[in-house]
């Protein structure tokens, strides 16, 4: 639900919640005030526009405080006659905060609470059925590995042993390698020749 007011000779759009600065208005800061200026009460599809204003419609709002608006320079010049006038303005500003928007008997501010009382609802179902499908896991879990520890040996007895002779050839592999070694890497001894051995 939203609602455009009027205030300060100005409108705006506020919902609950909504934050914004009006002209200044004679309110402490703390105070609650009721805005009976609404110009138009849309909840949904439903849209009421007022003529020039609303019946049976108010808007609360929260007074935070107040502030001042950005300067404003007014610079009057006019040429050939030496008249230069430079002014600055800073416009005081009251900050509301949007409290509630009624509407024939009907409340913007409980509809949005009822609403996250359901969201709240819902996410704890959501959880609850997340945790107990979590344990359903963890059980279904801890099942399969004892089933597979119950397994384990019986497929240990059943798996047939290694050949016997693949086994030695694996074993005798690093001295078929060094058999395989042709002589002619060992050094040879060289001996001196003689005539005589000619």
């Amino acid at each position: 639900m939203y609602a455009v007011i009027e205030t300060g000779g100005k409108q705006y759009r506020v919902e609950v919640g909504t934050e914004l600065e009006v002209e200044l208005l004679d309110v402490e800061a703390g105070q609650t005030i009721t805005l009976d200026r609404v110009l138009l009460v849309a909840d949904g599809a439903d849209a009421t526009v007022g003529t020039p204003v609303v019946e049976n419609a108010a808007v609360e709002a929260d007074v935070i405080g107040r502030d001042r608006g950005e300067k404003v320079i007014a610079f009057k010049y006019r040429p050939k006659a030496r008249r230069r006038v430079m002014k600055g303005h800073r416009q005081e500003l009251t900050v509301l905060r949007i409290a509630d928007i009624r509407f024939n008997g009907k409340s913007a501010a409980a509809g949005l609470e009822k609403a996250d009382k359901d969201k709240a609802a819902d996410k704890a179902k959501i959880e609850a059925a997340a945790a107990r499908q979590a344990a359903e896991d963890a059980a279904l879990a801890a099942k399969l590995a004892a089933k597979a520890e119950a397994e384990a040996p019986v497929a240990k007895a059943e798996a047939p042993a290694a050949p016997k002779r693949a086994r030695v050839k694996a074993s005798e592999a690093p001295a078929a390698d060094a058999a395989t070694e042709t002589p002619d890497a060992a050094p040879r001894k060289r001996t001196a020749r003689t005539k005589k051995d000619e």
